[in-house]
């Protein structure tokens, strides 16, 4: 005889299992089972782990990175600069005020270093530019009258006429005349440039620690009248020679008083605010910013003009200049403990 089946719990019994579990849970607790495991190169393994991040923290996140730090990026800054010297050209002797410009002493200035000249133009009409498109021809059919080429240097007469050398012809335009190309001589005034100084005065602000400096030191007895930049000795004297920011770009003087550039002087002022204020101080840093491996965007020149009247006729020298201009770009970063709610002030030798 098959035997009995248990008979399911009822909802009473069930009910008292499930009371007892929960209090069961409620009274017991849990350990975990540590194994000790008795291997030499394993334990020393483990505990080299745990040294390096240890060190990763101390060393990296503290001491490198100072992540414990407050920080401000991006300084309130003011430059101030100053060209002097001569030099001199095939036909005339240039001072700072004929190859600075602009002259007002800003952040971003241009030094001339070659000029292509163009003398004695006169609003008249003559023969365009080979250079500009469509501009050479073989009769007046070729020409068409009214015809304004954005590229070009006037209006179109029709007409077409010999050029000012050689036996090619080209369309007649009402312009300055004799346009760029046709009548243009070139002067060279880099020689002397290598020597010429530049004074770069810059102060910096931290508005977050009500942090300020400059880099000049104030010292008396006409100091910058007498000093040159040395990163070690003159540090707080920023004259500089144009040669030597040249050279410490990594550029040849000729090559780019001829063609033209951009050089970047970078003054960064990291500073720990933790030590003194004398130990914040500028670090200079110079580089090319225009490619000078691309042809078409490389080099710097622009174009000015210089009017005045002969017989009574508005006449104008047509200047294209090829120069080394010179950026002057400033930032830095400043830390500081968060607890630290003083003032920073200045070291008092420097302004």
């Amino acid at each position: 005889m098959a035997a009995a089946e248990p008979k399911p719990p009822t909802g009473a019994a069930a009910a008292r299992r499930l009371a007892r579990s929960c209090w069961s849970a409620f009274w017991d607790y849990e350990t975990p089972k540590v194994i000790v495991v008795k291997n030499r190169r394993l334990g020393i393994v483990y505990r080299a782990v745990q040294l390096l991040i240890l060190l990763y923290f101390v060393w990296y996140v503290f001491i490198v990175q100072k992540s414990y730090q407050d920080s401000e990026t991006g300084p309130e800054s003011s430059v101030i600069t100053k060209v002097k010297g001569i030099t001199l050209s095939e036909h005339k002797v240039w001072d700072v005020e004929e190859y600075v410009k602009p002259p007002e002493g800003g952040s971003v200035f241009s030094i001339i270093t070659r000029i292509e000249v163009t003398p004695f133009q006169t609003l008249g009409t003559c023969a365009e530019s080979m250079r500009v498109s469509n501009a050479t021809c073989d009769s007046d059919e070729d020409c068409v009258a009214g015809q304004l080429d954005m590229l070009g240097n006037g209006l179109r007469t029709g007409r077409c006429v010999p050029y000012y050398h050689g036996s090619s012809k080209t369309c007649e335009v009402s312009a300055w005349c004799p346009v760029e190309d046709g009548a243009s001589v070139s002067q060279f005034l880099g020689t002397m440039a290598p020597n010429f100084t530049i004074l770069i005065k810059n102060s910096i602000h931290y508005p977050k620690f009500q942090f300020s400096k400059g880099n000049i030191e104030n010292r008396k007895g006409g100091y910058l009248k007498h000093c040159t930049f040395h990163e070690v000795s003159d540090l707080y004297c920023p004259i500089f020679k144009l040669g030597y920011i040249v050279e410490q770009a990594g550029e040849n003087f000729t090559e780019l008083a001829h063609t033209g550039g951009v050089i970047g002087v970078i003054i960064n002022w990291d500073c720990d605010l933790d030590l003194s204020a004398s130990e914040c101080n500028p670090k200079y840093s110079f580089r090319r910013l225009d490619p000078k491996h691309i042809p078409a965007s490389s080099g710097y020149n622009f174009r000015f003009a210089k009017y005045y009247k002969i017989n009574g006729s508005i006449t104008r020298t047509l200047i294209k200049a090829y120069g080394i201009r010179i950026d002057v770009i400033v930032h830095g970063q400043v830390g500081q403990p968060p607890a630290y709610s003083g003032e920073v002030q200045p070291d008092s030798h420097h302004h």
